[in-house]
C-alpha cells in the first residue's frame, strides 16, 4: 500500500477509534460516579448552567475519557502507520488537544481542570500512545 494513504488511513482510525473510546467513557462516567444532585447533564445548556455544583471527583472520569482516548488514538496510529510513527501519534494528540481547547471555551471548566487536561491528557498521551507501541512491537519481534 502507498505509505502516505498507509499513514493517512492510520491517522484516520486513530481518530475514530479515539473518538469512541473517549465517547465510552464518558457515556458510563455517570453510573460509577453519579452527577451533583440536580445538575442536568443530559444537555449542553443543562450541564453548563450547573457546571459549577461539580466537585474535583466529578473531573475524574472527563480526564479519563480525553487521556485514555488520545492515548489509544495514538497508540492505534503508530501501530498501522507506516512510517513517521512518533509524527503521526502526536498529530493524533495535537487533533485531540484541539478539540480539548475548542471544548474548554464551549464548556467553560474550573481552571484548575483546564490546566491539568490541557497539559496532561493530548501531547504527553499522544507521545505514550507511541512509546507503548514501541515496548509491545518489541516484545513481539
Amino acid at each position: 500500500m502507498n505509505p502516505l494513504l498507509k499513514n493517512s488511513l492510520s491517522v484516520l482510525a486513530g481518530i475514530v477509534v479515539g473518538s469512541l473510546v473517549n465517547m465510552g467513557i464518558v457515556m458510563i462516567s455517570g453510573n460509577i460516579i453519579p452527577p451533583p444532585e440536580g445538575a442536568d447533564v443530559t444537555t449542553m445548556e443543562g450541564l453548563k448552567a450547573s457546571l459549577h455544583l461539580f466537585q474535583p471527583i466529578h473531573f475524574i472520569f472527563p480526564f479519563l475519557a480525553h487521556a485514555l482516548g488520545t492515548f489509544v488514538g495514538a497508540w492505534l496510529a503508530a501501530n498501522l502507520a507506516g512510517s513517521q510513527k512518533l509524527k503521526l501519534a502526536l498529530l493524533i494528540g495535537l487533533f485531540f488537544l484541539i478539540g480539548g481547547i475548542v471544548n474548554i471555551f464551549m464548556l467553560p471548566s474550573p481552571v484548575w481542570f483546564a490546566i491539568v487536561d490541557i497539559l496532561g491528557a493530548y501531547i504527553p498521551m499522544g507521545w505514550l500512545g507511541y512509546r507503548s507501541y514501541l515496548l509491545f512491537s518489541a516484545k513481539t519481534l
